[in-house]
């Protein structure tokens, strides 16, 4: 998953598969337009119009963009470089209420600092299923945090975590609201338990890696280490005890 910016100052795409049309053609829902990507060189040459076939029915489209307006608030404040886009993959053609449809919200951020041998990135997917008979909508998330740090030595993370929730299924602007605070919600608390996590590092898990016995489940005695032939032997070549 990856974001390229779109000809003509129209903002930027991201290349997933919830928006792929064809094998280079990707759907942007903010801008209704179909960015055109070379894969190999990484980039967006052209832009089309979207069909009407291509889109949402203005019923869905209410829904969707509610919640993307709200998301984008959110991935504003929390990810000053992230992306986010919503979709529909089910239930596109839907008119009216009566029939159940399936939204997902993807989120992208990345900061790259190559010269400061560290690179970090977050994904996260939500599903959301609004479930017309039950009035409920399910949500369903895939949290995924990856870091490289290489000055000296590699060491990479590569977190991952899946959650799950509901709420009501209310108008587009209340199920935008309630959807949005769940995702926050979620994701705060996950960042939050990786950050008390890695500072208790070096109290708890380094700890553990280390044998707490030696292969001979005894404590080695260094109140007396003349026992061991090496400690004589060292002892006899350096003249010490003489």
């Amino acid at each position: 998953m990856i974001c390229l910016e779109m000809p003509g100052r129209l903002g930027d795409v991201l290349v997933t598969s919830y928006g792929e049309l064809k094998d280079n053609e990707y759907l942007d829902p903010k801008t209704a337009q179909v960015a055109i990507v070379d894969h190999v060189k990484q980039v967006c040459t052209e832009v089309r119009p979207a069909t009407d076939e291509e889109l949402p029915s203005p019923y869905i489209e209410e829904y969707r963009c509610a919640l993307e307006a709200e998301m984008l608030k959110y991935v504003g404040e929390a990810y000053p470089k992230g992306f986010c886009s919503v979709y529909c993959i089910n239930g596109k053609d839907v008119e009216g209420p009566g029939s159940d449809f399936e939204l997902v919200v993807v989120i992208s951020a990345a900061r790259l600092s190559p010269q400061n041998f560290c690179n970090g990135s977050w994904r996260s997917i939500w599903n959301i299923e609004f479930t017309d008979d039950s009035q409920i909508l399910e949500l369903k998330g895939k949290l995924q945090v990856g870091a490289h740090y290489f000055e000296e030595g590699n060491v990479q993370l590569d977190a991952k975590h899946e959650c799950r929730d509901s709420t009501i299924f209310q108008s587009p602007d209340d199920s935008a609201i309630a959807i949005a605070s769940i995702i926050r919600h979620h994701e705060t608390e996950y960042l939050a338990s990786l950050e008390a996590s890695y500072l208790n590092l070096p109290d708890t898990t380094f700890k553990d890696l280390r044998r707490k016995l030696p292969v001979t489940r005894t404590l080695f005695p260094w109140h007396n280490t003349s026992q061991f032939s090496l400690t004589r032997e060292i002892s006899k070549e350096l003249g010490i005890g003489k």
